[in-house]
């Protein structure tokens, strides 16, 4: 049987076209959407789909190619984030892979990436050592090396804290760093630390340190942890009577409106670095807090405002890689020089964050995150 003019028609037709055209560009994106850790991974979700809407609806990359996301859940499970970064890389053969969420997950299924020679980007892991996992990892997210010595140096400056109490969950790599950042501005700083107490990210009660805490005078509560524990604490050292004189501040595990949530008035006045906030007044920042209240009718948050100027850094790299070959577009995103909604962004040679030029000092006021007036 010859087979049909149409048949012979539409094999011309697609022998025509560039395969780079009708094919998309897949990249994949290992975050905790189920859990606890979903109050950062829900939001990193948004800022990719509303960058990659646009991009797409721009015309997309390479000639034409659409942007397409792939999602796996790790519910902030190192051994879960670990076999979702294998199946992207192995089934799904990304070009690039977007996470794991937390610190932990990182140190875990990062090194796949690295094994398999593509490119991982951090956009929410802020941990000591993320890029020195290897060569293929990147991370757009401010080290809190960066962002926690400026939120201990306003304490102490803005508030005169002299002795100071630090709290952190020892069972997690991401807090563990934050600590030991903190502890270090501290002492740079010349700050007393009266005390330093532990407990574990699943606590719900930290009375018994909260207590020693409160009989030790301090003038500031210092703590790393994710949103759900903090917060926590930050409830129940209210509850247990220690004034609001006394500041409480945190790493970037508290940039989530969670916080304040969960422990309501307690939370009022508390202190938090970050390279970005919701009312920055820039034409860039207010576009896309506006399309994002538009599609996800909520307001964004830190994780999602980076998650939203890394997919556009990693389509500006493809463009300039002209490729999806693995080599050439981890030289193209060394180059990265983008201006988004969290300011002017590089890579340092170690593939880390160039500039800390955007942080600034948020408080709690009115049940929201502001700038510190």
């Amino acid at each position: 049987m010859k087979p049909s003019i149409y048949l012979i028609l539409a094999a011309v037709l697609a022998l025509s076209q560039p395969a780079d055209a009708q094919e998309s560009v897949k990249v994949g994106a290992v975050e905790g959407l189920t859990g606890p850790i979903a109050k950062y991974g829900v939001p990193i979700r948004h800022g990719f789909d509303l960058a990659t809407e646009e991009v797409n609806g721009k015309g997309g990359v390479l000639g034409g190619r659409k942007i397409e996301m792939i999602y796996e859940d790790s519910a902030g499970q190192k051994e879960q984030a670990l076999n979702a970064m294998k199946k992207l890389l192995a089934r799904d053969r990304v070009v690039a892979v977007f996470g794991p969420t937390l610190s932990n997950e990182m140190f875990a299924a990062g090194p796949a990436a690295v094994e398999r020679n593509i490119p991982a980007i951090g956009t929410s892991t802020t941990a000591d050592g993320i890029t020195d996992i290897g060569d293929w990892i990147f991370r757009t997210a401010m080290p809190e090396a960066n962002v926690i010595p400026v939120t201990v140096a306003t304490v102490k400056q803005r508030f005169g804290a002299k002795r100071i109490a630090l709290m952190y969950s020892n069972d997690d790599a991401f807090t563990k760093s934050g600590f030991d950042v903190m502890k270090a501005a501290a002492e740079t700083l010349g700050l007393e630390i009266a005390t330093i107490e532990t407990f574990g990210t699943k606590d719900t009660d930290f009375s018994a340190q909260l207590t020693k805490i409160k009989g030790l005078n301090v003038d500031a509560i210092g703590i790393s942890a994710l949103a759900e524990a903090g917060a926590g604490v930050v409830l129940q050292a209210r509850q247990l009577g220690i004034p609001p004189k006394v500041v409480m501040f945190g790493g970037n595990g508290f940039n989530s409106p969670k916080v304040a949530e969960i422990a309501g008035r307690a939370a009022e006045g508390f202190l938090v670095g970050t390279p970005w906030f919701i009312g920055k007044k820039d034409p860039a920042n207010e576009q896309f807090v506006a399309a994002y209240k538009k599609k996800f009718n909520e307001e964004p948050d830190q994780f999602a405002a980076q998650a939203y100027d890394s997919l556009f850094i990693l389509a500006e790299a493809l463009q300039r890689a002209g490729s999806t070959e693995n080599v050439k577009l981890r030289e193209a995103l060394l180059k990265t020089d983008h201006k988004g909604v969290l300011g002017p962004f590089r890579f340092t040679l170690h593939r880390d964050p160039a500039s800390v030029e955007g942080v600034v000092v948020m408080a709690v006021k009115d049940g929201k995150f502001d700038t510190l007036e």
